[in-house]
């Protein structure tokens, strides 16, 4: 208990100078939700992700890489999922990683709202917007590390990856979440 003023206290310090945050596996996961048939709307994650989050307040710059395993894929059924990797998809032995690598923050006043870059998907590269709906920085109470994380979404149009399977039974357009936590080391 004599430590929970303290930590209070750093909480609420600022960020005072950039700082590079290591993505943590464990509380960041890349989602998709893609049209079928019309029907429904089907989900899945990638499990296994890694990347940085670098960020320095003051000059409203920074970057964000995150490194995705395509084979970490998972839609809650084995069967789908291996063919999602396989050779007709994903082909995850031949890529296994999709990037996303930001170019520019945008802000809008003081909050973080966008992140323009470019995903890397199947070896084609295609610029990419993720909207920022929430984005913090500071103390992590639970871990005592300092920490910033974010909400993220964006839109991208598959067949432009080559991904044309299935088009227009299965949609072309794929709305990619990615929540994310990173730590300073």
């Amino acid at each position: 208990m004599r430590l929970l003023p303290a930590l209070l206290l750093a909480a609420c310090l600022p960020l005072a100078q950039a700082a590079e945050y290591v993505i943590d596996p464990t509380h960041t996961y890349a989602s998709f939700e893609i049209d079928h048939l019309g029907f429904s709307t089907q989900r899945g994650q990638f499990n296994r992700s890694s990347g940085i989050v670098e960020f320095d307040p003051e000059s409203k710059t920074g970057r964000i890489d995150i490194s995705i395993e395509t084979a970490s894929l998972d839609t809650g059924f084995a069967l789908r999922d291996d063919v999602l990797r396989g050779d007709d998809w994903f082909k995850a032995k031949d890529y296994p990683y999709i990037f996303f690598r930001s170019q520019k923050l945008i802000f809008t006043e003081e909050k973080l709202s966008a992140v323009e870059g470019d995903l890397v998907m199947l070896g084609e590269m295609r610029p990419m917007r993720l909207e920022i709906s929430r984005f913090k920085c500071g103390l992590n109470l639970a871990s005592r590390k300092r920490s910033c994380g974010a909400d993220a979404l964006g839109v991208l149009r598959r067949s432009a990856f080559g991904l044309s399977n299935g088009l227009p039974f299965i949609g072309d357009e794929v709305r990619l979440r990615i929540q994310v936590e990173a730590y300073l080391p």
